[in-house]
């Protein structure tokens, strides 16, 4: 269903988020080869590895930023703030079926929150007992969770270690990956998802931002407004492609929700192994 803002609000929104929000989104594409580009057409290619890229931006200003937009006494402007709204919603969601399932199941079994950032999800899911093993690809992030999760006391409960998606491996009862997705192109989205599944034994939750007409449009009128430092490399998947991707990796949607704000949209699917 469409949200209830108008096309064209939305869209003038969305070119003042191209440039107050600079590198919002950034390449990442963790599965693919290093990108070839030609710098002129005498030129050599240029090579440029994007997975290289993500980690040096979200260990030096892109932690600076996400640091602060997830941090609830962070100073952030006003898209910001929407986007880090729309995230805690998602993960407010997440822990109202952890709730909902009751602690004792929580507490008997292991959690990997993968791509953790700064432990928006790990820590509240530490303090209702869960044993989690978090990682992410910048070790800024990963130290930032850590510090947050000491400080509360939670450090028996959460370890964090740097590491990208294609290096964990072990097996969890629960494996999350929320707000991650949205870095892998189409073409690599199912062996992501393969690769997560291959470690969860009962349950996976998993959020992308859905490939929808509306959406769709949004993020190409955005495009057209970038900021001087912005490199916008943002992926939506359909549904149907990560459902199907969940079915090949032997999983079942057992629940759904949906996070919109004005800058934030995010699906978010629990599924449990056949």
């Amino acid at each position: 269903r469409v949200p209830p803002i108008s096309f064209r609000r939305k869209s003038i929104m969305l070119q003042l988020a191209a440039s107050s929000i600079l590198g919002l989104t950034v390449p990442h594409t963790p599965h693919a080869p290093p990108r070839c580009l030609a710098a002129s057409r005498a030129a050599s290619p240029v090579c440029v590895d994007d997975k290289s890229e993500v980690e040096e931006y979200f260990n030096n200003e892109g932690f600076n930023r996400w640091n602060r937009i997830y941090s609830e006494d962070g100073e952030v402007n006003a898209v910001q703030l929407d986007i880090r709204t729309g995230h805690g919603q998602t993960v407010d969601k997440i822990l109202k079926w952890v709730d909902s399932d009751g602690r004792e199941s929580l507490s008997d079994g292991t959690w990997c929150d993968a791509g953790c950032g700064v432990g928006s999800l790990a820590i509240p899911l530490a303090q209702r007992g869960a044993t989690v093993v978090a990682s992410d690809i910048a070790g800024a992030m990963a130290s930032e969770a850590e510090r947050r999760a000491a400080d509360l006391g939670l450090s028996e409960r959460a370890s964090f270690s740097t590491s990208d998606l294609e290096s964990l491996s072990g097996e969890y009862d629960t494996v999350s990956c929320i707000d991650v997705m949205i870095h892998y192109p189409p073409e690599k989205m199912a062996g992501m998802v393969g690769h997560l599944g291959g470690i969860a034994k009962e349950r996976l939750i998993l959020s992308f931002a859905p490939d929808t007409w509306y959406y769709r449009a949004l993020k190409r009128f955005g495009e057209l407004f970038p900021g001087p430092s912005k490199t916008t490399r943002a992926y939506l998947h359909t549904e149907e492609a990560v459902l199907k991707a969940l079915s090949e990796a032997g999983f079942a949607p057992s629940r759904t929700e949906m996070t919109g704000t004005n800058f934030y949209f995010s699906r978010l699917i629990e599924a449990v192994r056949q």
